[in-house]
């Protein structure tokens, strides 16, 4: 950093930052399911300081309105993380309400039930005008027992008839545009939607029961999704038959050779990926402008660009210009387009947007800014893309973000404290965008490295396949590889390597921690200790992912004995700090509770801190600036970087045995 005479000099961790916590959760929001209709375009916000409350709002050219009023709180938990939680037909408003996970219906301003069934959960469901109902997806909880099916449901008296059952798992219910046929996709244990499954079409007899099925696209080693139908009522839907996740087109025509008819036509080619994990129902990468054209995104390398599909003649992919460089919930109707985006120097936004006389470019309107921080970009750090290779003579890639603070500098001869950040999935990926809670550090004088560790997805499938097998190993060494490489470049000071990470991120952490002896200390949210408690004590839907991580269970139990991070606390020689959700269904509090007490007893350094009313992801604003503050705390105190004495911590937090 140049030297001049604004700026002062103080360690690394521990330069005072205008990103404050309590800058970071006033008045942001997260932003999902962005709907077009028409003119006007619906979305999801989901409001930290309203206690996590998800709110549909509606945007027209002039104004943004509520359209669910408090208490109710719109959110699916099929699967228990839930997406497709509401749908539109003309100016009605079907959603999902969280607390009973019961369907309503909003028409003339007035709130009415549809459905009165606690043991059901509904998600991704769409009207059908023809029979008066939705048809949706549903899972049923009897008794400790969880099915599937896809239904429909009579919205004059919530009538709920199965139409289409037998299988583990159902999505994308989608019907044509005169309702004469459904596509779907299914898949059974011990497979996850991203490792393979089946995509499906049948027509809707007169009485609207599903006839003439069959097996279009999709098997147990292809992954298909988002089956959409096009203006025209042509079936396209997303494949990664040639190991990238591709745009395909079904024809009806039957063809002499079999394999190919359950392909489909391929539209896009190259090392392009135009699909995303499905952990979460109703995500969208593409939209129908019209008949012939589309708007989409896809990634290489991380890296997203949005892009115009030329279906007309001679089919043609286009890139179009933007300021962004991520892109999500595509949604179009006719010319009007609306989209999630995020660069890295703006948070991210919901956008509105048409193309000009000469549809080549588009014309963009800002609607809402999940952050609205009053900084100017000379306060951010910006993501730098890293690639390096791994011990196994593998590429990887990452994001590195260097302490950036426009009043601060260090020491020339210092480096700084390096956060290696472990994204969850662990079938995921970190994104290089703008992200209050990263500045939040890098503000501080801490670098990140944002690690996309083999197993992760934008890649292709021969690089997200690279863990099966093999998790809590390479992704390990991956990422003590990553902050091994930025040392030695010269970026990081090596006795003060900080591994984070949540769900199966906190997993790597903790498993890195004890099994390797690179990091000087970690964070761990709702992270996993005890991968055999996982494999019999987890919801349905991930209950058989780790039989491709690691191994089929209880067949290969020694496996699970081996990598799991509470089996072998001796090895675990530093200190660690805990954030657990006391209502978390997908890896219980008792988890990090027993991580805790082994630590305890053995002495280390170790802090925790467990939330009511917190689940598997932090909601809360409170349960946010805590986390943000306990945190950076613990680290200024093991590392000396902050005088004790001026060392706070917030809310109820046990921390034993601190030791410098």
């Amino acid at each position: 950093m140049k030297k001049n005479s604004s700026t002062k000099q103080a360690t690394y961790g521990n330069w005072v930052s205008a990103i404050t916590s309590d800058l970071i959760i006033k008045d942001n929001v997260s932003i999902d399911e962005a709907k077009q209709v028409g003119d006007s375009l619906y979305y999801i916000e989901r409001r930290p300081q309203e206690a996590g409350r998800c709110v549909i709002v509606k945007a027209t050219q002039d104004k943004t309105i509520d359209i669910t009023p408090a208490p109710y709180s719109v959110r699916s938990r099929v699967h228990e993380y839930g997406g497709g939680c509401y749908c539109t037909y003309k100016d009605w408003v079907f959603f999902i309400n969280d607390r009973d996970q019961d369907i309503y219906l909003i028409k003339n301003n007035k709130i009415s039930r549809i459905t009165t069934i606690d043991n059901k959960r509904f998600a991704e469901f769409y009207y059908d005008e023809k029979f008066n109902r939705l048809i949706s997806i549903c899972e049923t909880h009897n008794n400790g027992s969880v099915s599937n099916s896809i239904v429909s449901i009579n919205i004059n008296n919530g009538d709920i008839l199965e139409i289409e059952a037998g299988n583990d798992f159902y999505a994308s219910p989608k019907l044509n545009n005169f309702s004469t046929q459904l596509c779907w996709q299914t898949w059974n244990h011990p497979n996850m939607p991203w490792d393979g499954n089946e995509l499906w079409l049948a027509d809707i007899s007169d009485k609207g029961a599903l006839t003439n099925k069959k097996h279009i696209a999709g098997n147990e080693k292809i992954s298909v999704c988002q089956p959409q139908w096009s203006p025209k009522n042509i079936l396209f839907f997303i494949s990664d038959d040639t190991g990238w996740w591709h745009l395909y087109r079904y024809s009806n025509i039957e063809q002499k050779n079999t394999a190919q008819s359950n392909k489909g036509e391929q539209l896009t080619h190259g090392e392009k990926e135009f699909g995303l994990p499905q952990w979460i129902f109703a995500q969208s990468t593409y939209a129908f402008i019209n008949d012939s054209d589309i708007i989409c995104c896809y990634q290489t390398k991380g890296k997203t660009t949005l892009a115009k599909l030329l279906l007309s003649e001679k089919i043609n992919l286009i890139d179009l210009q933007t300021d962004w460089q991520k892109f999500s919930a595509i949604t179009a109707d006719k010319n009007n387009i609306g989209f999630i985006a995020s660069s890295n120097n703006t948070f991210p936004q919901l956008i509105s947007a048409r193309f000009d006389a000469e549809q080549k470019n588009l014309v963009t309107t800002v609607i809402k800014s999940s952050y609205s921080l009053p900084l100017s970009e000379k306060h951010y750090s910006a993501a730098q893309t890293v690639e390096f290779t791994n011990r196994k003579n593998q590429t990887v890639f990452a994001n590195y973000y260097p302490p950036k603070n426009p009043n601060y500098q260090s020491n020339k001869n210092a480096t700084p404290p390096l956060i290696i950040i472990c994204h969850g999935g662990p079938t995921g990926q970190s994104s290089a965008t703008l992200d209050a809670k990263k500045q939040f550090w890098t503000s501080r004088g801490f670098a990140l490295l944002d690690v996309n560790y083999s197993g992760s997805t934008g890649y292709g499938r021969a690089y997200r396949s690279r863990l099966d097998g093999n998790w809590g190993i390479l992704d390990v060494e991956d990422c003590c590889d990553a902050a091994l490489y930025i040392v030695s470049q010269g970026l990081a000071n090596k006795n003060q390597l900080i591994i984070r990470g949540s769900s199966a991120g906190g997993y790597t952490v903790l498993a890195a921690l004890t099994f390797a002896s690179v990091f000087s200390a970690g964070a761990s949210y709702y992270g996993i200790s005890e991968l055999s408690s996982l494999a019999e004590d987890t919801h349905k839907f991930e209950s058989r992912y780790l039989d491709r991580l690691i191994g089929p269970y209880p067949e290969t139990s020694d496996l699970y004995q081996q990598r799991s991070p509470i089996n072998h606390t001796e090895q675990l020689n530093c200190p660690v700090i805990f954030f657990q959700g006391i209502e978390d269904r997908v890896v219980p509090k008792q988890q990090a509770e027993k991580m805790f007490d082994a630590l305890n007893k053995k002495g280390m350094s170790v802090a925790a801190q467990y939330f009511a009313g917190e689940q598997h992801g932090f909601r809360k604003a409170t349960t946010t600036k805590q986390c943000l503050e306990n945190e950076l705390s613990f680290y200024q105190l093991i590392f000396d970087l902050k005088p004790e004495s001026e060392i706070s911590f917030e809310g109820n937090i046990q921390i034993n045995n601190v030791q410098k």
